[in-house]
Order: structure tokens, then C-alpha cells, then sequence
């Protein structure tokens, strides 16, 4: 949507055309019918303080009446849903939660902010009847892949001079949190309550979730993170290591003790039952430099969680620390008796070929890490549960001066949660 404004006072003469407004609006609506319930809840305000639309977080859109003038239905119609977009993802939200937890202060940031939504959005809306509009930023005019959350892109850019032709952009607070001199503020007229965006976010969420197959994949991720909000990370690890420990063939046994209902149906034969042991569970704990004490005592606590979620059976149970190299395994006594030791680097392979050399042999094993190494290639034979401390970005030698790198991700075979 490039930036084209006219000078005030032209401005000013331009009485805005909302026949074409909404006919865009309603072209948007039939070419994604899942995002009507949000497009009709916009409220309109005309302001020739815009550069071209804008929305705030209290679903208000504020439209240029010359933008709308010099840009044809079609177009209009692709930052319709544009625009709506930003509102659906709560890009002000995360914005706000983002600059807090990195300490970003200042427009330029903010900019930055709404560029890497911008990105997060176009990758995969337009087409199949909607056009996009001209001058709208996508991810591989930044040299950035394309499917990634704003989170994401932030990480991967900075304000380079390839921005630089993009400086105009603004589509209000509500892509980046920041208020606008136009915005009308949480007591201005024709805001939608939290409990209606809630609601909006809802039926649209269900539209998308009914026919899955009409929407791209941005948009299935998003209603299904919609009906299924993140969920506290230790109840997260400890359904994993069970959900891990539960596959077939995992904790089988056949016991004697209590026979089998189909000994019934073989008259003088007693046929043993199928009984499920507890799973043995391997805990594979980085104890690299880059892991802070706090985190290593957070591990020993995931120790215990995860002695609990397999039925409180310690000796099913072992602890392998590991920097560069992995030494001793541990089995689980008490959690505060394991000595982490370590301090090096990183290699965690170390610590998956100690574990799966235990015997008898793991069904699961996990790993507490700030994943910062190297992990295997080839999947084990066996479950595996990652539990990942967050990081902003690499402390290692190689990438200690790009402030945006990101370490490469656990492997696929891996099940990943979060360690909050």
C-alpha cells in the first residue's frame, strides 16, 4: 500500500467515497467468506490524517478519503482484509508484550514492529480472488522466509536501508500498539468491549475451523491456537512424557497374577494378562555454561514433575548431566541430591548415546536444555520429549555480534515444549 498522500488541503476537498468502501468491503467478504463476521464489525471514521487505512485496538478503522479515491475496488478490498488481520492476531498485544520483554522503546521500533506483521500477514492472503495491493510488504522483499509468526520476523531484521522505502507504512495502533494522533481512544464512540473482540475472534475462528480446506495455513494456525490456547508448560511436559511413555509396544509385560478374561473361552489353560509397567524415563540435563543456576534448579524440579506424571516410581527414573560430554547416570533418589555438573559446552549427542546405553533400556527420554547444540540426526529408538528454556538469541563466539540470530530449532522426531 504505497504511500501517496496527498498535500492537506487536497485532502481536505475529497469528500470520502463509502459507496467504494464498502463494495470493497463486501467483495473481501465474499472472497473470505470465514472473515465476515470481523469486516462488518469494523466501524469506520473517516480521517485525511491517514496515510491510507488504519485500524486501533478497539476495532475502529480510520480511512483516507484520497486513498480511497486513487485506489481501485479490488485493491481496497485485499486491505480490508489487510487491516482486519491485525486485529484477529492481536498483533497490538504481542507488540506491546514484545517490547516489554526486550525493552524496544521509540517509533522507529514500533515501525519495525508493524513491517514484521505486515510480513507475518501477506506471506499468504492474497490470491484466489483477492488482489494484493500495490506496494504491500511480503517477507522475500526482505530477504525473509515466508510462514513465519511476527515474533519471528522481528528477530531476522533490522532498520536497514532496505526499509528505507517502506518508512511510510503505518497501519495504526492496532498493529503495533503505539497510539496515533487520530485514534479515538478506549472512551471514543463505536469501539467494540474486549468481550465482543473475544466474540468476533471467536465466530471467525469457528468459520475457518468448519471448512479448514478454504484458508490458508496462517489462517488454520491461528483458529486452531484460537480453540486451543497455550496451556501452562509443566502440565504441557508432564502430558507429553505421557502421552510419549503410552505408544505401543512402550512399558508392555504379561503377568500371571492376574489372568486374562479369555482363559474363560480355553477350558483348563490359564492365559496370562497384559500389564503395563510404569515407563522408564531418562532426563537428559544441559549443564552448559549458556544454562543459569536458576534454570538448572528449575530442571531438578522438572525431575520431580516428571517422577510424578509416570506414577511416582523414582526408580524408573535416571539423570544424566551433560555439557560437551555426559559422564555419570544418575538414578533418581532424591532430586536434590543429582550433582549438575558441567560448565563447558554443549553437545547434547553425548548425552542422548549415554542414555540409550543404560540399562535396561529407556522408553523416553527427556531433555531439559536451552537448545543451543548440536543434536542428533537420526531419530533414537525410543520417545523423546524436549523441554526448551527460552532464548532471545545465541551467546556463542560465532554469533555473539548479530543481536537477530536464532538457534536452529530441536529436530522434528522431537516432541518440544516450552519451559516458561
Amino acid at each position: 500500500m504505497r504511500h501517496d498522500a496527498p498535500a492537506p488541503a487536497a485532502a481536505a476537498r475529497t469528500a470520502l467515497d463509502r459507496e467504494k468502501l464498502f463494495a470493497a468491503r463486501l467483495q473481501a467478504a465474499r472472497a473470505r467468506p470465514y472473515l465476515a463476521t470481523a469486516l462488518f464489525a469494523l466501524h469506520t471514521v473517516e480521517s485525511p490524517r491517514v496515510p491510507t487505512m488504519a485500524v486501533d485496538r478497539h476495532w475502529r478503522c480510520y480511512v483516507s478519503p484520497a486513498f480511497v479515491d486513487r485506489t481501485p475496488v479490488e485493491e481496497l478490498a485485499g486491505v480490508w482484509v489487510h487491516e482486519i488481520s491485525h486485529l484477529l492476531r492481536d498483533h497490538h498485544g504481542r507488540s506491546d508484550r514484545f517490547a516489554r520483554e526486550h525493552g524496544l522503546t521509540g517509533p522507529g521500533e514500533r515501525l519495525r514492529m508493524n513491517i514484521a506483521a505486515d510480513c507475518e500477514i501477506n506471506d499468504d492472503i492474497y490470491g484466489d480472488g483477492l488482489v494484493r495491493p500495490e506496494g504491500a510488504v511480503v517477507p522475500a522483499s526482505l530477504g525473509l522466509p515466508q510462514g513465519r509468526l511476527m515474533e519471528d520476523y522481528l528477530r531476522r531484521f533490522g532498520l536497514v536501508p532496505l526499509t528505507h522505502s517502506i518508512a511510510w507504512l503505518d497501519c495504526g495502533s492496532g498493529a503495533d500498539g503505539l497510539d496515533r494522533a487520530w485514534d479515538l481512544g478506549p472512551e471514543g464512540a463505536d469501539g467494540l468491549s474486549e468481550q465482543e473482540r473475544d466474540a468476533v475472534r471467536f465466530r471467525v475462528a469457528q468459520g475457518i475451523a468448519g471448512r479448514p480446506g478454504s484458508a490458508p495455513k496462517g489462517w488454520q494456525r491461528w483458529a486452531e491456537e484460537a480453540f486451543h490456547p497455550p496451556q501452562p508448560w509443566r502440565e504441557l511436559l508432564g502430558a507429553a512424557v505421557r502421552s510419549a511413555a503410552s505408544g505401543p509396544g512402550t512399558g508392555e509385560d504379561y503377568t500371571y497374577g492376574r489372568p486374562s478374561r479369555r482363559s474363560a473361552g480355553v477350558p483348563g489353560v490359564v492365559l496370562p494378562s497384559l500389564r503395563r509397567r510404569p515407563p522408564r524415563v531418562c532426563v537428559v540435563i544441559d549443564t552448559s555454561a549458556s544454562v543459569s543456576d536458576t534454570e538448572l534448579g528449575s530442571a531438578l524440579l522438572e525431575v520431580a514433575a516428571i517422577s510424578r506424571a509416570v506414577g511416582g516410581r523414582r526408580d524408573m527414573v535416571t539423570v544424566v548431566p551433560c555439557d560437551a560430554s555426559a559422564r555419570v547416570v544418575h538414578p533418581l533418589c532424591r532430586g536434590e541430591g543429582i550433582p549438575l555438573v558441567g560448565g563447558g559446552g554443549t553437545d547434547l549427542r553425548t548425552g542422548f548415546a549415554t542414555a540409550l546405553r543404560t540399562r535396561p533400556r529407556p522408553d523416553v527420554v527427556v531433555v531439559l536444555t536451552d537448545g543451543q547444540t548440536p543434536w542428533p540426526e537420526a531419530a533414537p529408538a525410543c520417545r523423546t520429549v524436549v523441554g526448551l528454556f527460552p532464548r532471545q538469541f545465541s551467546s556463542s563466539d560465532d554469533h555473539e555480534n548479530n543481536p537477530f540470530y536464532v538457534p536452529d530449532k530441536p529436530p522434528d522426531w522431537a516432541r518440544v515444549v516450552e519451559i516458561g
